[in-house]
């Protein structure tokens, strides 16, 4: 899409007009268009009309002028509730005690939802809903008896946060809003929340490419599972696997998965809450491919197509409450890149294909992460005059683009 700087150069150009003359149809001094045209500063609205007149634009600039101060409007409006929620978890981190009000209605439904809609929809939820908890926590406006639920409700909405964030690619904000979550969970006393805190420390290191931090955050976290209660032990071994791959031990990677499968088949009681906070059958088959794409191929690069395709189908057969859309979209990348690996060509541009369709605001940060790995996999010199190597590769930059 033709940015507003791209285009007025563009038209000047082919105007033959120079910089210093349009300067003097606009009414700005020549250094001020060089840096409109450049992009370094913002145009003023008088000067994309002006300007728009002097080229014979037919309103081209201006409607480009005006689609990108929307956008710049929407960004900054993203930026105020960013920064309304930062300061919260900064303060939630900082309270030594928190008086504590009842649970807050939404936080269930949010935790559902967030499986399949945008982040920056549920950090606006989250945000509200938290408020409102925190205002009752601030004010002392709730009964001795909610002090737990307070402190996990306000927690949980500290997790969806930090979710969104990390969706959003901004993992130093989402790790501030885990360490609420987990501040949270420690004055409540609840040790599944503290699980889940610790595989989301995790996440957030492993996003940052932190492996050795991210594993002593799962280990960290192994204290407050055990006994049966919900899917943290699954969760926090998928979590080590991914680590111990990352950092080439295909071995113990191996073994963890094992141990994820076995901390399953322990579970007497489910989780208190499901959707983000839950950890299903499909999600474990998802965390396992996701793990074993970093080895070398092979035996591992098998098994992680086979798990991708698991995830895939257990999601697209299974509860819609349980259907993580985003995750999806990675399943079938993580199912692309293990092709690539077994130097299926073909296979990997097949499963690519429901991910290139995606429109932009679907794109999460993890999308470009892990799709732009494909393209490189898929330029080297290997696939030189495979036709659908580049095929691919050139769709993905364009999806990039």
């Amino acid at each position: 899409m033709t940015t507003f700087p791209e285009l007025l150069r563009a038209l000047r150009m082919d105007a033959g007009m120079s910089l210093a003359k349009l300067a003097q149809q606009v009414h700005y001094d020549r250094t001020s268009l060089h840096h409109f045209e450049s992009g370094r500063r913002p145009a003023p609205l008088e000067v994309a009309e002006l300007a728009d007149d002097a080229l014979s634009a037919d309103g081209r600039l201006v409607a480009v002028w005006n689609r990108e101060d929307q956008e710049r409007r929407e960004a900054a409006a993203t930026h105020r509730v960013r920064a309304a929620a930062l300061a919260m978890s900064r303060d939630l981190t900082a309270l030594a005690d928190l008086d504590i009000a009842e649970l807050q209605d939404g936080v269930a439904v949010t935790a559902v939802d967030y499986l399949a809609s945008p982040p920056g929809p549920m950090m606006d939820r989250a945000h509200v809903l938290r408020g409102e908890a925190f205002e009752r926590i601030r004010s002392g406006h709730h009964r001795p008896a909610d002090r737990s639920d307070l402190y996990v409700a306000a927690g949980r909405l500290s997790g969806v946060l930090s979710y969104a964030l990390l969706d959003m690619g901004d993992s130093e904000e989402a790790l501030e809003h885990a360490t609420a979550a987990g501040r949270c969970a420690e004055f409540a006393g609840d040790a599944e929340l503290s699980a889940w805190v610790a595989g989301t420390k995790s996440l957030i290191a492993r996003f940052q490419g932190d492996y050795g931090r991210a594993l002593e955050y799962v280990r960290d976290g192994y204290q407050w599972v055990g006994s049966g209660h919900g899917t943290g032990e699954a969760r926090l071994r998928c979590g080590e696997a991914q680590c111990l791959a990352n950092l080439g031990d295909s071995r113990t990677a191996n073994l963890a998965l094992d141990g994820a499968e076995t901390a399953r088949e322990r579970i007497r009681r489910p989780d208190t809450l499901e959707g983000l906070f839950g950890f299903s059958r499909a999600k474990q088959s998802y965390y396992a491919g996701s793990s074993l794409i970093w080895l070398q191929g092979g035996h591992d690069a098998e098994r992680a197509a086979r798990e991708a395709l698991d995830a895939i189908a257990l999601w697209q057969s299974g509860p819609v409450e349980e259907r993580s859309l985003d995750d999806e979209r990675l399943a079938f990348i993580y199912l692309a890149t293990a092709r690539v690996q077994l130097d299926d060509v073909e296979g990997a541009a097949e499963a690519l294909a429901p991910v290139l369709s995606l429109p932009v605001e679907e794109q999460i940060s993890w999308i470009v992460k892990r799709m732009d790995r494909v393209a490189g996999m898929l330029s080297a010199p290997r696939y030189d005059g495979n036709r659908t190597a580049a095929a691919t590769v050139e769709a993905i930059n364009s999806l990039a683009a």
